[in-house]
């Protein structure tokens, strides 16, 4: 098991190895930037995350966690996991994720991961039966953002120029994933806010047009929703859009 210190220096590689020579880590270092410079989703960064990392590291595994609150969530895979990405959680300090997350610090382990004494499993994880494990941080502005983590089917000793390459890649991407992360926020905030609104709207039509109270209307839109199969948002916005379409019917403007 490798421990590396928590600022190695920066290094750049090629597709399945790291680089020799300045024009290989230039050209890496601009690929990187040009790709996370573009305005995206949290979702779309993360997976050209994963897919510089794959690019340049050849691994049998990557996965990125971002933190929320005090949890590590899996939210990008290199393999396929509909049922995990999204829904794994990690509290810091968790697995050997948890302990690189707490402790800011690189960790390799070239065989044998899994009988880490830190090592967290998940039995809907096939990586869990991986020999090699390699984890870094994601930093921004020295605040912890994420976690990257990449994997071995086979033992491998990972170099230090890839060790190095892959924190360069947390240093680098650390900004923008809190950027993208922040504006996923904000604008979930926003769609709460404009469901909110849209449903007590609705709520104050049908209490006006069924005479009901309050309580009422909202079991009324509820089993809407269940009987249609829609979102409340879905369903207040068809009844605001009905009443509308009745008041222009029933007011039609003059010219």
């Amino acid at each position: 098991m490798q421990t590396l210190p928590a600022n190695p220096p920066i290094s750049a590689a090629p597709h399945g190895t790291t680089p020799a020579g300045a024009g290989a880590k230039v050209e890496a270092l601009h690929e990187i930037g040009r790709r996370l410079a573009e305005e995206d989703s949290l979702e779309t960064v993360l997976a050209k995350i994963v897919e510089l990392i794959n690019a340049f590291i050849r691994c049998d595994s990557c996965f990125v966690y971002v933190l929320d609150d005090d949890h590590l969530i899996l939210r990008a895979s290199k393999n396929p996991h509909p049922g995990s990405v999204n829904h794994i959680k990690l509290k810091i300090g968790e697995g050997i994720t948890g302990w690189v997350a707490e402790h800011r610090t690189p960790v390799a382990v070239s065989n044998e991961a899994s009988k880490d004494s830190r090592f967290q499993a998940f039995s809907e994880l096939p990586e869990d039966k991986f020999e090699a494990f390699l984890s870094v941080p994601i930093l921004s502005r020295g605040r912890l953002v994420g976690i990257i983590n990449v994997q071995h089917q086979s033992p491998h000793e990972h170099s230090a120029q890839e060790i190095q390459w892959l924190s360069t890649i947390g240093f680098l991407v650390g900004s923008e994933v809190e950027l993208a992360r922040m504006e996923s926020e904000i604008s979930l905030l926003s769609d709460r806010l404009e469901t909110r609104k849209v449903v007590e709207r609705a709520k104050g039509l049908l209490q006006r047009q069924l005479g009901i109270d309050e309580e009422t209307a909202y079991l009324t839109l509820q089993k809407q929703c269940r009987q249609r199969r829609l979102s409340m948002k879905k369903v207040a916005e068809a009844i605001v859009l009905a009443d509308d379409i009745k008041r222009t019917q029933n007011h039609p403007t003059r010219h």
